[in-house]
């Protein structure tokens, strides 16, 4: 019952080229910037990343990215990563585009082990038609593009049917832990954290904090042990702001 492992770089060792990792984060928030760290030093290639977004050029998702290690990204959004722009449109990387809450509840049915579902988000749209640029050629031209997907009508409104996601490997970040794999997570670095570590055949936690079994109390845990196999205690957390924003104090001082 003791997952602990002694660093993330032994967390993560045994992920190989080609896998599916899942990332939680939402921008630079609660991601499992450690985790993220560890695979970039070790070099595993032609992953395909599920994640609300890739980082930014030079932190997150973004390293991995910089590095050419992924092959395939299935993200909502991309506005902050010029590098991802560049490999999208040069045909050096796929990319999937799916509406923000569709991805959650993608995320979320392969958890729980459902196979697919019906949504009106999409529907009528390129995402059930079908025709989204998925990868580039090297001249500017569409190499392939999204499938058309099944609708269907309920109660006179369209539908279109979405798949489930899971993942060989999901990478999460909390912010306490216990050795038996229990999480719990603080304010908004949640968000998609949760969905993350139940749709991966493997889940790697890295915490700020790991506690002895026994101190989290069992009414405050958001992710139960069972669907952890692997934990750490992350060494450093930058904790970047994505945009940072200000404003004149009061008085007129900066």
């Amino acid at each position: 019952m003791n997952k602990v492992f002694p660093s993330a770089a032994d967390a993560v060792r045994d992920i190989p080229d080609g896998a599916t990792v899942l990332a939680g984060g939402f921008g630079l928030c609660g991601i499992p910037e450690n985790s993220i760290r560890a695979l970039r030093e070790l070099g595993t290639r032609g992953l395909t990343v599920v994640s609300n977004n890739c980082g930014v050029d030079d932190f997150g998702l973004g390293v991995l990215l910089r590095n050419k290690q992924i092959a395939r990204m299935v993200s909502s959004y991309v506005g902050e990563n010029k590098e991802f722009e560049r490999q999208y449109l040069s045909g050096e990387l796929e990319v999937e585009l799916t509406p923000q809450g569709t991805l959650a509840e993608r995320l979320r049915a392969g958890g729980a082990g459902v196979v697919a579902f019906y949504t009106p988000t999409g529907a009528g749209t390129e995402i059930s038609e079908g025709g989204l640029p998925v990868r580039y050629a090297a001249d500017g031209s569409v190499a392939l593009v999204s499938a058309k997907k099944e609708t269907r009508e309920f109660d006179g409104r369209l539908y279109v049917l979405e798949p489930a996601i899971t993942g060989d490997y999901a990478l999460v970040k909390a912010w306490k832990g216990d050795r038996f794999g229990n999480l719990v997570y603080r304010h908004t670095a949640m968000n998609f954290n949760p969905m993350m570590a139940t749709a991966g055949r493997v889940t790697i936690a890295e915490v700020e904090q790991l506690v002895e079994v026994g101190d989290l109390d069992p009414d405050h845990v958001h992710t139960p042990g069972i669907y952890v196999q692997r934990i750490f205690q992350g060494t450093r957390f930058e904790k970047r702001i994505e945009r940072k924003t200000t404003r004149a104090a009061v008085g007129g001082a900066a």
